[in-house]
């Protein structure tokens, strides 16, 4: 009967199309699941480990949304000028950062135009410095008040800077889950509809998940699927990032103890399996699992590190207690650790040749 599990599932893996059951039992058989996790990592993208360089800068805390898994918010925080922004990015650059990742709260009167104008005064005076900026719900919302297509915003934002996306405010795509943690955030539908938009505009993105609150396996799985046959439809993202659930200082957490660890790797492992071969890249968040745990995700399935980040505020007001900013030589120090290879990487996954002796 094990038996016959197996030569199922590794048929489906050829296919590339492992089922919900097949998900479920992989879970429940992490003797099977974990090395199986590790040889497609290896045949996907062999033993390097990559990381990038780059700044994390979140220009605003002030939000009108109401998610209840948001500890970051504050209705007086801070709104930084595209002055300050600007010494954010030079600082940035001085460290070698081939990458900004900008995002910030919903602002109510906050359009396309305004996002528009971040990117082209960071790209007049960087314009060979990659722009990973606004989520799905950003774009949204910006379109939204500007009274355009998301299509249309997407083009200009585009046309201004823009390179890709963080597929970030997708927590669980699964609207019975939604509308328990965040019901005025767009739907799963829209989500889908903003990210499909951007990959057919030529703007890649990354895939996240936020899994460990409320949902349950069947809806972590049934998101991963959800992302799985987006990419085969448009091959636009560079990445999956499972992100786990920071309980501290917010509503959706309250009274709960969270511990990372087994549970972790076992979903990092599945991720690699459901998602192979269409996406190549299962990123470990050293932020969020912290560094030994995010080591230990690269023997699970795991092959990327993510970035040095600089300044990381949104998982740290949320309790994160894994630090602001990793240097390039610690991410070479974990990686070598394991007896895995480090690279360094742009936000698109091509390698520069920069490693660290």
């Amino acid at each position: 009967m094990l038996q016959s599990f197996k030569d199922d599932v590794l048929g489906h893996i050829e296919t590339g199309n492992c089922t919900m059951d097949d998900a479920q039992a992989l879970y429940n058989s992490p003797s099977f699941l974990f090395p199986l996790a590790d040889r497609l990592r290896k045949k996907a993208v062999g033993d390097k480990v990559t990381y990038v360089i780059n700044r994390n800068i979140n220009f605003t805390n002030r939000c009108i949304g109401t998610c209840r898994f948001c500890a970051f918010r504050k209705p007086d925080g801070y709104i930084l000028s595209i002055p300050e922004i600007l010494g954010k990015v030079r600082a940035a650059v001085k460290i070698n950062a081939t990458e900004v990742c900008i995002q910030g709260g919903l602002l109510p009167d906050r359009d396309v135009l305004s996002y528009c104008e971040i990117l082209e005064a960071i790209k007049e005076e960087f314009p060979q410095l990659h722009i990973h900026a606004f989520s799905p719900m950003e774009v949204h919302h910006a379109a939204r008040n500007s009274n355009v297509s998301v299509k249309e915003a997407l083009l200009n934002l585009r046309k201004s800077g823009l390179g890709s996306m963080p597929g970030t405010a997708a927590e669980i795509l699964v609207d019975r889950v939604r509308k328990e943690i965040c019901p005025e955030k767009l739907t799963t539908s829209e989500w889908i509809d903003v990210v499909r938009s951007a990959h057919k505009s030529g703007i890649r993105t990354t895939a996240t998940i936020m899994y460990g609150h409320i949902e349950n396996l069947e809806e972590r799985i049934e998101h991963i699927l959800i992302i799985r046959d987006l990419q085969k439809e448009t091959d636009g993202f560079t990445e999956f990032v499972p992100l786990p659930f920071m309980p501290s200082n917010n509503s959706l957490g309250a009274g709960k103890q969270i511990y990372y660890g087994f549970e972790d790797l076992k979903f990092h492992a599945l991720a690699r399996v459901l998602l192979y071969p269409h996406i190549r890249n299962i990123q470990a968040s050293w932020v969020k699992l912290g560094k030994k745990l995010a080591q230990s995700a690269l023997n699970a399935g795991a092959n990327d590190l993510g970035g040095t980040l600089m300044e990381e505020n949104i998982s740290r007001s949320a309790g994160s207690r894994n630090g602001e900013y990793m240097a390039p030589e610690e991410f070479e120090h974990l990686i070598r650790e394991i007896n895995r290879i480090p690279q360094q990487r742009d936000t698109l996954y091509r390698s520069i040749n920069e490693t660290i002796a």
